[in-house]
């Protein structure tokens, strides 16, 4: 029983010791974490939703205009008869009801230079978003590569570290026979500090980058976090292309570029649209209006289609009562029939309906050099955007020469450091057997061991360096990054 309680102890052990540490994660796996936990990704995405509701409105602006209005109200006391235009003195009440309409034909075609301009907008806004997650992409990539260096610099100095430490329990079992002077001792006593500071500087600078890291992922400092080594084959140390092609290349490609060249034709737009202030505005409108009151809301005579006739005047001489003359004038007017039932509200609304069609030019001559202010404006925001331009050109020629010039150096320092460390590893071969014989003194020993150190050192640097600086290159191509 208390092998099995000693067994589930060992087995909780090891699993708190392996969860707590954490799941490795990919450089793919920390660039996804970081897409989908930056802020100003988020904030890019909620921009292009918002020049997107703009294009919505500028497309809503070849519809025509239709609004309906309703009242209804109470009147006390004198109020106006709307079928005899008599006022009277009752309450009443009353309902007024409206169908307006209108449609733009033509105003200097701003309604379409509105919609272009708002529809590069979005493009824009896409591409800058693009430009957010290409930046995210760029600076996780770096931390992660500033990772994997300083943990395989944090190896080399615990490796060095374990050796000096291995030898300095030999020199001390020599020292207490009596073969070799204390001196020796103690310099490599001084050897083992210096070697355990280094390590602890080495692992300072792996748990910062493993911080920068973090930071870069919106993660907090206390979530456990190790990164997979990849297998990282140096590639040929010849770059396929100058810094003029891949320049030229990266034109086409970058979100930057084309968000700038966007933004350029959307201010083109702009100043068409507000060109278009200048000229005529015609209009086309219609409208339809009905009204109700209760004053009329009772019995009403319509006509009944019966004519009737009867003397209404003469001409001639004076009449004689007893002879009248032939020529009298009759008034004919049609029979009226008594409708028992109300006026109701539904009938008021039909038989008072009021339609109206009607066009409007409007011929702007003066309005406080508004327009013109606008135009100059436009004028100054396409010269802008021109400069933009040109600045995000000559930031991305930079950016492409500086990374061209770190890859090259970096290149030829790899192929010196590897020169260095096999020369150096030799030398160390060769120096550890005569110091194993008594040829060489301890401190030529600690020195050629910290020579190899360094020169390993500087062949990780070189690597990595290369290495990313290459695909930094390969990236402004429109190659994906991968490791």
């Amino acid at each position: 029983m208390r092998r099995v309680l000693l067994l589930i102890v060992v087995l909780l052990s090891a699993w708190t010791l392996t969860f707590g540490q954490g799941a490795k994660k990919t450089m793919k796996e920390c660039v996804d974490i970081a897409l989908e936990n930056n802020l100003r990704i988020k904030r890019s995405v909620y921009n292009v939703e918002t020049f997107r509701a703009n294009l919505m409105q500028a497309k809503g602006a070849f519809l025509p205009s239709i609004n309906a209005n309703g009242s209804y109200g109470e009147n006390y006391g004198r109020s106006l008869n709307p079928v005899t235009n008599s006022f009277i003195t009752r309450d009443a009440s009353s309902i007024n009801v409206q169908l307006n309409s209108s449609i733009t034909v033509f105003n200097g075609l701003r309604i379409q230079n509105t919609f272009r301009q708002n529809k590069r907008d979005v493009e824009s806004a896409d591409q800058d978003l693009l430009k957010a997650k290409n930046d995210v992409i760029l600076n996780v990539v770096t931390l992660y590569t500033n990772v994997i260096f300083n943990q395989e610099l944090f190896e080399n100095a615990k490796y060095q570290l374990n050796s000096s430490q291995q030898l300095l329990d030999r020199i001390t079992k020599q020292v207490n026979a009596g073969s070799l002077a204390m001196t020796n001792q103690l310099n490599q006593e001084a050897q083992v500090a210096t070697n355990e500071l280094n390590a602890i500087n080495q692992e300072n600078a792996l748990n910062l980058s493993i911080l920068q890291l973090k930071q870069a992922m919106q993660l907090p400092a206390s979530e456990p976090l190790e990164v997979v080594v990849p297998d990282l084959p140096l590639e040929d140390l010849v770059l396929e292309q100058n810094a003029e092609a891949v320049y030229q290349i990266a034109l086409n490609n970058m979100p930057e570029i084309k968000s700038a060249m966007l933004k350029m034709e959307s201010a083109e737009m702009a100043l068409k649209a507000n060109r278009g202030s200048y000229m005529p505005r015609l209009t086309f409108n219609a409208a339809a209006t009905s009204n109700y009151s209760s004053l009329v809301n009772k019995d009403r005579s319509i006509d009944n289609g019966v004519f009737t006739s009867a003397p209404f005047a003469y001409f001639g001489p004076a009449p004689d009562l007893n002879n009248p003359p032939g020529n009298n004038v009759y008034l004919i007017s049609q029979g009226k029939t008594t409708i028992p039932e109300k006026y109701t509200t539904g009938d008021q609304l039909s038989d008072n309906l009021f339609k109206n069609l009607s066009v409007q030019l409007t011929i702007p001559i003066l309005n406080g050099f508004a327009t013109r202010a606008a135009v100059q404006r436009s004028i100054i925001n396409r010269e802008i955007a021109n400069i933009t331009i040109k600045e995000t050109q000559n930031t991305l020629r930079q950016s492409i020469e500086t990374a061209y010039n770190d890859a090259n150096a970096a290149s030829r320092s790899y192929g010196s450091s590897l020169k260095a460390v096999n020369a150096q590893q030799e030398a160390y071969r060769m120096n550890q057997q005569r110091f194993e014989v008594g040829a060489l003194n301890i401190i030529e020993y600690q020195i050629s061991g910290n020579d190899l150190f360094r020169a390993k050192s500087d062949l990780t640097r070189a690597k990595y360096n290369f290495i990313f600086k290459k695909k930094i290159l390969d990236f402004y191509q429109g190659k994906p990054i991968d490791y």
